[in-house]
Formats: C-alpha cells, structure tokens, sequence
C-alpha cells in the first residue's frame, strides 16, 4: 500500500501546514497529493499552485465536480495540469449530489451514472485527440444544436502531453462504485470500511467483467483515512465524531443521502437515523454524540500508535492501493513511520 497526502476541503480559508506537508511528503517518495471542492475553494487552482513546488508526487483531484464544468473544460483542465506537471495529473472526477449540483451550481442532477457515462467518453475524446469532437447524448451534445447554428466541430489546439490521462471516479453507491471500474483508471471511496472489502471487491469486479479499461494489477483505489492519534480513543474519536454527523446527517436529504447510505451498509442505520433526526432538527451537538465510536474505528485510525499501526495491516488486505492521510508535517512523518 502507499501513501499519499489529502489537503481536504478549506474552511474559511486554506488549511495551515499545508505547504510544509506537502513538501515532506514529496521529499519522503509518497505517490500523491490531492485536493477538493465543494462550494467554496476549486480543486485545480490550489493543487497547481502547491504542486508547482513538487517535483516526485502525482497530482489528484478529489474531486473536480463534474456539474461545475462542461466535459470541454475539464478536458482542457486536464491536458493544461498534465503538461505543467510533466505529466503527474490525476484527473479524479464526481457527481456530487442534488443539494449542491442544483443548489449551488443550478444544473439538473437526475441520471448521475448516465452523464457519467457521457462526461468521461467526451474528456477521453478530447484528450486523445484523435479528431474533432463531435458527440450526441441525452446529457452532452457538441456542438450545441441550437443557438446560432454557427457552432462547429473542434479539436483542441494544444497537444496532449499524455493522450490517456488516467480519470479516477467518486462513488459510493453500488452502481457508481461497479461504473468506475468498468469506465475509469481508478475509484476514490470517501468513507472506506475494512470490513466492507468484500462487498467492494463484488462491485468493483462487477465494472471489470463489463469490460473495464484495468484489472486488478493497474487499477487504483486511493482513500482517504482519518488518523487522530492519542492514549484515549474516545478523546481521538471525538474530533472525528462532527465529520460523521456532518455527511450521514447534513449532506443530503432524507430518504436521498448517499453517505448515510454507506454507513447503513455498514450496519449503522438505527444510529444514521438518530444523527440524521438531530442535525436536521439543528440539534447539531446532540448529533455528534450520537456517532459512535465503532462507527468511526470502521473507518479511521484513532488512538495509541501500537493499536493504529496493527489496524494498518488490516488496511493492507484490502482493495485500497494507497492511504491518503490529512494533516501537519509531523503527521506525515508520523505515518512514514508507521508504514516503514
């Protein structure tokens, strides 16, 4: 398993001790680094602005929102950060979910797994560049048929530097999870479990037997893992307790809320409707308690060292190819250590 580095979502404003773990994580060989949006800071301006200091780590996106941008411009993203990075771009790509796709950037969000679909087929066109891009789908359609009628048929005027830039795809509902390893280079899980790796290792398997552009020797699975260490695991598991409450409570409505959905799978929905009930009734504190501590162990690193480094080698049996961890320098170095 390798190890890569997560910047995260900003809050008010660029997450400190970024640029000096960054910096370690190139210097120590780590695979990647990536960054997030959601409505707030982008993913590709801060990745391009930290990772021109970076010589050695991939550069990932996790994730470019897929309604933020047409198919066109994303590709040109990619080609434009493949090229100034000498070739190290991940372009990792989502679907988000309704609250921000027609709240925030007021675009439809029904039939995610079809415009997926329609989304990766046009960037790989783009970026192949093998001729002008024409395309008609039930989503996409280049050029646009209406308008002046004077659009035409285009080819990107820079030349690729890779025609096959890998695309890693967001999931976490079953389908979406099977979509990606039949289309794409690579899955990012956001709340991975252990103990759910069978399960996964059916839907990924799924993607594969349609016909998927990897199997299992290329195809990469990049999660991102909590890691609070500390002598008390309750006191850890409280500083990871308002994310939790935050996803399977906040981030959806309900009856339509995906990451409640994964921890639900997990065995976790008589707790996902307590959290859900209280953060949508704003009773947010009350939420946070009602995460429990086996539901954050199921998916993060918390507590003494000797406990977190024995829960990695659970990690290792898994279909995660690399760890992604968040955090300051000695966090980095600290999980050097623990990997060594």
């Amino acid at each position: 398993m390798k190890l890569g580095y997560n910047t995260g979502y900003w809050s008010a404003g660029p997450p400190g001790g970024v640029v000096e773990a960054i910096a370690e994580a190139d210097k120590l060989g780590w695979h990647s680094i990536w960054a997030a949006e959601a409505y707030g800071s982008d993913a590709l301006t801060p990745l391009a602005w930290w990772g021109a200091s970076t010589e050695n780590v991939q550069l990932g996106t996790s994730i470019v929102q897929m309604s933020a941008r047409t198919p066109a411009a994303t590709a040109m993203a990619a080609i434009t950060m493949d090229h100034l990075s000498g070739g190290r771009f991940i372009l990792g790509l989502g679907a988000s979910g309704p609250q921000v796709v027609e709240g925030w950037y007021g675009q439809p969000y029904p039939r995610p797994l079809e415009r997926t679909r329609e989304f990766v087929e046009i960037v790989r066109t783009i970026v192949a560049r093998e001729d002008r891009v024409e395309f008609e789908g039930k989503h996409y359609t280049m050029p646009y048929p209406g308008g002046t009628g004077l659009g035409k048929p285009l080819k990107s005027t820079v030349h690729p530097l890779r025609n096959d830039i890998p695309i890693y795809l967001a999931a976490e509902g079953p389908k979406n999870v099977a979509l990606s390893a039949e289309i794409c280079d690579g899955w990012l899980p956001l709340f991975f479990a252990p103990k759910d790796n069978d399960w996964y290792r059916d839907r990924l398997q799924e993607g594969f037997d349609k016909g998927g552009r990897k199997t299992w020797d290329d195809f990469e699975v990049p999660a991102t893992v909590i890691m609070i260490p500390g002598d008390d695991v309750e006191t850890c598991a409280d500083f990871v307790r308002p994310f939790i409450a935050l996803y399977v409570g906040g981030m959806g409505a309900k009856g339509q809320n995906f990451h409640y959905d994964v921890f639900a799978r997990m065995g976790f929905e008589a707790e996902c409707d307590k959290i859900q009930e209280l953060y949508l009734a704003g009773n947010k504190n009350d939420a946070h308690a009602a995460v429990t501590t086996e539901m954050v162990e199921a998916i993060s690193l918390v507590g003494p060292i000797d406990k977190i480094k024995d829960e990695i080698e659970m990690w290792k049996e898994t279909v995660v190819t690399t760890m992604l961890i968040s955090g300051d320098v000695n966090m980095v170095r600290m999980a050097q250590d623990l990997f060594s």
